[in-house]
């Protein structure tokens, strides 16, 4: 580095080309929350009934959309009525659309009307000859009969409502992309508006499941096109501060641009698609760049000051600044790393430490060599230096605030150890009430933020996000949970046993408080209620249920496949396929949900009612699925934390056992960082933040990260007290020393980390938060902290050279 600077810089721009095509191979985008509900059992359960219900064997498989009328007065006016009728007319008579059915408050107003009436079109007829009272009475028994589809503001006595949706059905091959149900969304839009006073900017609003996987990458690059350049700015700010130089500015954001480039090609060539906890290593990769930058330049300006030339300070910098560069590095990639244990945040694992490594080499090589390449050319051309001494000097009064730590471990070390040890410990059980939790809503912004960002010039500001708008509706207007139902999946051959109906009946009989119930059975749809359902309305089916009834409870327990066989060939065929696998061994079980049941509630019940059966069944459903991941969020967040704590420690003790023949180093270093990384937990419970598959990784990230700020400040002490015998001095000139790049550091990484506020996706709102916070936490630790550790380790241990 200083024998041919020039010839490392060239050696790492030509690796940056490499990684460069890495960058230009692109491993996609994956967004929402897709990626954390892979390999649960509720999830392959919910994949196997896709394959054996939505699509099965058939060429066809149906993908639903809701129209949303929104109008000021009243939605079931005949004016309103009749626009609903030409809306589902147009759209279930162009073929490119390819819709199956529709169904509206419209339509069940009609039938009441006429019940002869198939067609809208026949249908518009007759709400158009219907008078005021027949209409009014019309909605009344519809509403009666089959509870319209509108917004709770309604009553059957004025037969007025606010908000009506329509049910759209599209018949679609197999495995269809996404891209094509969003085309039929869009062409089913442009429908909607060429209806007289529809318009999807002021009444109505579209909405299907594949707006949601859209509308998640769209927020994902809404949020990066924000938080990026705004955290640039701000660190450049700071950076320019803590510098104060431009060629030193201008190199160390070089080293952090390599960096990125590095690691997101890194990405590239291993495959590893874009996602939300891929934003938070970029937010890491500046805390760790920056912390190893500030630390560099500082150090080789001291040397400077105190009179060396430029090789003999950058020898000296380095030789001291690489130990614990290398500890920093193989602590902080454990930490990161112990995160990849989990499939949840595996990639974000992966990814982060081999950040971690990218940032110790260019920051250890690179950054140096390109200093004494620029300081050599700089002096022969004699250009002027600006900034050459450190951040701050001796006397300051920064310098001197930053001495706390040293002046309690004057006083009272032993007391203040315990007393931080009783908190530390105290923070800890309270941080263990930190809740889990994890949905779909937790990828998408109030829509309040959304208008805000919305006024931004481009290419900051973003779209409209129907998804929110949808919610909106769905939770205020007509005050149902977004999914309105869990199911049992059974996959048992003895479906076609004599118990299998009636296990089916057992478990719906006398249910919980959360599943909507009549007569102390759960309301849902299952095979048992279409064999219900048409034995009722066929008498020949009715004899051949009584016929092989055992019991006399109406279930038949004898030669199931018979009375299935009969069910499949007759007019209900189709609802029996809907329940049913056509080889009788699999069916579903949809189980209607209150409007208030809690996800936690909802997944307990399920599983104890699937576990109960006496056939091999599965709680699936998208509440259910969403509650495994909460829990095994928890989990992995205490292993990883567990295991990063272990890593840290052996990899600590065994580098300061071999480099300073005193172990025990290493284990001082973790007492600030466990208190720090308690003292966000508990913060995570006061603030109400749950442990998320994005938010999780933040317990092992603040093990690095802490260490980070601990082992620079020891290794620096360990150093001055090599050749300095008095504890205290050693630790005075430390503080002013690194501990002012510490705080340089410290100010830099949070502000630029906290720059994740104005992310729009919640999570990383919450995770860029955190991070800040656990990085203050630590710089506070190593500061305060570890001062009197180190004092009461002296006077207890033998002195070195007794």
């Amino acid at each position: 580095m200083t024998n041919r600077p020039w010839t490392v810089v060239a050696v790492f721009f030509v690796l940056t080309g490499f990684f460069v095509t890495g960058i230009v191979a692109d491993a996609g985008i994956e967004a929402g929350d897709d990626q954390f509900t892979e390999g649960t059992e509720s999830e392959q359960a919910f994949e196997e009934i896709q394959e054996d219900f939505e699509r099965g064997d058939r060429d066809t498989g149906a993908v639903t959309a809701q129209l949303v009328v929104d109008t000021d007065r009243n939605v079931l006016a005949k004016q309103n009525l009749l626009r609903i009728l030409t809306f589902q007319d147009r759209i279930e008579t162009r073929e490119e659309l390819r819709v199956e059915s529709t169904t509206s408050s419209a339509t069940f107003v009609a039938k009441q009307l006429d019940p002869a009436a198939e067609t809208p079109e026949e249908m518009s007829q007759a709400v158009e000859e219907a008078s005021p009272r027949q209409l009014r009475g019309a909605i009344a028994d519809a509403d009666a009969e089959a509870e319209l589809p509108v917004s709770t503001d309604f009553t059957r006595q004025s037969a007025r409502a606010a908000v009506t949706q329509v049910g759209i059905t599209y018949d679609l091959p197999p495995n269809a992309d996404t891209d094509v149900e969003i085309d039929l969304l869009d062409r089913t839009e442009a429908v909607a508006n060429s209806v007289d006073g529809f318009d999807s900017d002021d009444n109505i609003l579209l909405f299907g499941e594949a707006i949601v996987e859209q509308e998640n990458e769209q927020l994902l690059g809404d949020s990066a096109a924000v938080v990026f350049p705004a955290s640039i700015v701000l660190i450049l700010f700071f950076l320019i501060v803590a510098y104060r130089d431009p060629f030193d500015l201008a190199l160390g954001l070089v080293s952090l641009l390599l960096t990125f480039v590095w690691t997101f090609g890194f990405m590239g060539l291993a495959g590893i698609p874009f996602s939300e906890s891929i934003i938070t290593v970029f937010a890491l990769i500046l805390a760790v760049g920056i912390d190893f930058g500030i630390h560099s330049i500082n150090r080789y300006r001291e040397e400077r000051t105190a009179g060396a030339d430029i090789d003999e300070a950058m020898v000296v910098s380095t030789r001291q600044l690489l130990i614990a560069f290398v500890i920093v590095a193989l602590t902080t990639t454990f930490s990161f790393g112990a995160n990849i244990v989990s499939d949840q945040t595996q990639n974000f694992g992966i990814v982060a430490s081999a950040g971690v490594i990218f940032t110790f080499l260019i920051f250890s090589l690179f950054l140096p060599a390109g200093k004494v390449g620029l300081d050599r050319a700089r002096a022969d051309r004699r250009i002027p230096a600006f900034g050459t001494k450190p951040i701050l000097s001796e006397g300051s009064l920064v310098a001197r605030g930053l001495s706390v730590g040293v002046s309690i471990s004057r006083v009272a070390p032993a007391m203040f150890l315990v007393v931080m040890l009783v908190f530390g410990g105290s923070v800890a059980v309270y941080g263990t009430g930190v809740d889990a939790d994890f949905d779909e809503e937790v990828f998408f912004p109030e829509q309040e933020r959304v208008e805000q960002y919305q006024e931004l010039p481009a290419p900051l500001g973003v779209d409209e996000y129907v998804f929110i708008e949808y919610l909106e509706y769905i939770e205020e207007d007509f005050e149902i949970p977004f999914e309105e139902s869990v199911t049992i999946y059974v996959d048992d051959p003895d479906l076609r046993e004599g118990d299998g109906l009636s296990e089916i009946d057992r478990a719906l009989h006398d249910p919980p408080a959360v599943y909507q119930s009549e007569n102390r059975q759960a309301e849902a749809n299952s095979i048992l209620g279409v064999i219900e359902s048409h034995a009722e309305s066929d008498p020949e089916f009715a004899d051949t249920v009584t016929r092989y009834d055992a019991t006399g409870d109406e279930i038949p327990n004898r030669e199931l496949a018979t009375v299935y066989d009969e069910l499949f060939a007759s007019a209900a065929g189709d609802d029996a396929r809907d329940q049913l696998t056509t080889d009788y061994t699999a069916t579903r079980i949809d189980i209607q949900l209150t409007a208030d049941a809690d996800q936690d509630a909802v997944a307990t019940e399920t599983r104890r009612i699937a576990d109960g059966m006496q056939l091999d069944a599965v709680a699936t459903g998208q509440l259910v699925i969403f509650e495994d991941v909460a829990e095994e969020t928890t989990e992995a967040a205490i292993v990883n934390l567990v295991l990063a704590s272990l890593l840290t420690g052996i990899v600590l003790v065994i580098a300061f056992r071999s480099l300073e023949e005193r172990a025990v180093y290493g284990l001082l270093n973790l007492v600030p960082v466990l208190g720090s990384v308690a003292l966000l937990v508990a913060t995570m419970r006061y603030l109400d933040i749950a442990l998320s598959p994005i938010t999780a990784p933040i317990l092992a990230v603040a093990i690095g990260l802490g260490v980070d700020y601990t082992v620079h400040f020891m290794h620096r002490f360990v150093d001055e007290y090599e050749t300095n015998d008095d504890v205290f001095r050693a630790l005075v000139t430390t503080v002013r020393g690194t501990g002012g790049a510490l705080t340089g550091s410290m100010i830099t990484t949070v502000s630029g980390l906290g720059i994740l506020y104005v992310a729009l996706i919640p999570v990383l709102i919450e995770f860029g938060l955190l991070l800040a916070l656990g990085v203050f936490y630590a710089w506070l630790s190593a500061i305060v902290v570890l001062p009197s550790a180190i004092v009461v380790w002296d006077r207890l241990a033998d002195r070195p050279d007794s």
